[in-house]
């Protein structure tokens, strides 16, 4: 469709509870909360080595560690050999921002370094970069900005198809 097609139909922009996007912005705050994020899908576990690694404050790492716990996405566990000490796991929930947290990544490396950073993050299976993450149609295709519209959903399901996956 053309892309003024998206000018037909906007999202309600007012309302807020409607959209998913204030709730993942609150959920991870702010650069801190990113960037202990990125840590952790490199397996940072410890109080200690995100504040070795990051060069993050303590209380700031503290506030920021206890948002991601309190919204699910790390979990707190006893250490396996010392039940004492405590290591940040990520969760399912976690897991699933990974695919944002490589767009916002592809996308600094386009727009602010304007270089491919280094290590580049590959396929384990095939030892071959990941392609750019891209918004994709129900049969695979890359879509652009033209090719996306805004619809109701009870339009869609109307039409006897499925919307966006359910919600868990």
């Amino acid at each position: 469709m053309a892309g003024t097609d998206m000018e037909k139909l906007r999202e309600p922009l007012s309302d807020l509870a409607a959209c998913g996007l204030p709730c993942a912005l609150e959920a991870m705050g702010e650069r801190w909360s990113f960037m202990i994020l990125r840590a952790a899908f490199n397996g940072v576990r410890h109080f200690e080595e995100f504040l070795d690694q990051l060069g993050i404050a303590r209380n700031i790492l503290s506030n920021r560690l206890s948002r991601l716990v309190e919204s699910g996405i790390l979990k707190r566990e006893p250490c396996a050999d010392d039940r004492r000490r405590i290591e940040y796991r990520l969760t399912p929930k976690g897991f699933d921002l990974l695919p944002a947290m490589l767009a916002l990544r592809q996308w600094g490396e386009k727009w602010a370094l304007g270089v491919p950073a280094n290590p580049v993050l590959c396929d384990a299976r095939d030892g071959q970069p990941i392609l750019p993450i891209t918004i994709r149609a129900h049969d695979d295709r890359v879509l652009g900005p033209a090719d996306l519209t805004w619809r109701e959903r009870a339009d869609i399901e109307a039409e006897g198809r499925s919307p966006v996956r359910a919600v868990k």
